[in-house]
């Protein structure tokens, strides 16, 4: 009864609110209808019309909230497209008369341009790997594997115990943990980035990162992490760190602070890619999992167009899985990149094997 009550109310605010939208604007309108979608590149030709009573002084047209171009009447104006963020943008024309102003807005939806290019892969060298450790993130550094490790001793209620967090170093050629150290019992441990001496780790819904020394495993500090829905993915690509939340959203944080300095949506020529999982920096391009699914996205940084799609889906394919393996669970997670010998490594979940391989097309 309560939720049908609740739901008559947010109908009868919706009416109201556009009523009172009404009365501000009149018959004030603006094209494109919200809603539309254009490709990368295109031209958005927009236009405020007014009713016959109203002569406007002028009219600016903003992009979110940057101005864009301006007239003098209700002439349609064009914004391109080639350098805007994609994903929803609201386009606002502000009319001036008399000294007062009155804004009339709409939205688009700004998709890649074209489909991703898609590439498969080759298998350069295959290693062991320790099937202990739940990957939320893989990182290579000077010979070694660092790796996150989820999963919860503690849990809070309604969440399953499915063992400890730790953060782990472990062995290139034999998969051996190293160094291994246990996160609290009460958090899910999630995405890690090396910054210099130090890591940085996310944790799932607990808004806590940990800061260690990179070589002694020592907890330096621990910060808030207000940015996003959840922590999931991390990278550094030497200047600021790539985080991801579980949407398709990837946030810049500052690599002293850890607070947010901006983001970019991730789009193909279709629509928005959600779950974007465990992060990688390679050569000016962001690296993706996308939760349990056997491909990797290359995401261009600055704009969060997906250039690429790897088709992975035979790596570790189900007829090798050992017995007890959790196909629902243990997927496809963790990329690594070795900088000095150009070498990618990718694992999942508690695989028993970590691969080199090398992306080619398909």
């Amino acid at each position: 009864m309560n939720k049908k009550i609740a739901f008559f109310a947010l109908i009868a605010l919706l009416i109201y609110s556009c009523k009172n939208n009404d009365n501000q604007t009149g018959s004030i309108t603006i094209s494109p209808d919200a809603g539309t979608t254009y490709k990368a590149g295109d031209v958005i030709s927009t236009k405020v019309t007014l009713p016959a009573e109203i002569k406007a002084d002028s009219i600016v047209y903003l992009l979110d909230s940057t101005r864009v171009a301006s007239t003098k009447d209700s002439a349609a104006v064009n914004i391109k497209t080639d350098t805007i963020a994609l994903g929803a943008r609201v386009i606002t024309g502000r009319i001036y008369q008399a000294g007062k102003s009155q804004d009339v807005t709409t939205n688009i939806v700004l998709l890649a341009a074209k489909a991703p290019e898609q590439l498969t892969y080759q298998v350069v060298k295959t290693f062991p790997h320790d099937t202990s450790i739940y990957v939320e993130a893989l990182s290579f550094e000077n010979g070694s594997f660092y790796e996150s490790s989820g999963g919860y001793l503690d849990p809070p209620p309604g969440m399953e115990k499915d063992g400890q967090s730790f953060l782990a170093k472990t062995d290139l050629a034999t998969g051996r943990i190293i160094k291994k150290k246990l996160v609290n019992p009460k958090v899910f441990a999630e995405g890690m980035a090396v910054i210099g001496n130090k890591i940085v780790q996310l944790t799932w819904k607990e808004k806590i990162g940990y800061v260690y020394d990179k070589n002694s495993f020592e907890l330096l500090s621990t910060f808030n992490n207000n940015v996003g829905v959840d922590g999931w993915g991390m990278c550094f690509d030497g200047t600021k760190i790539y985080m991801d939340d579980s949407t398709n959203r990837i946030w810049f944080l500052d690599k002293d602070n850890y607070r947010s300095i901006g983001y970019i949506d991730v789009y193909d020529d279709k629509g928005a890619i959600d779950s974007l999982n465990e992060l990688e920096y390679i050569d000016g391009k962001i690296y993706a999992n996308v939760y349990q699914k056997d491909y990797i996205l290359v995401i261009d940084p600055k704009t969060g167009v997906v250039l690429q799609k790897i088709d992975m889906s035979n790596l570790y394919p189900k007829s090798a899985h050992y017995e007890g393996f959790d196909d629902g669970n243990n997927v496809l997670n963790g990329i690594a990149y070795d900088k000095a010998t150009n070498s990618i490594f990718v694992t999942g979940k508690k695989w028993p094997k970590l691969y080199q391989i090398k992306f080619v097309k398909k």
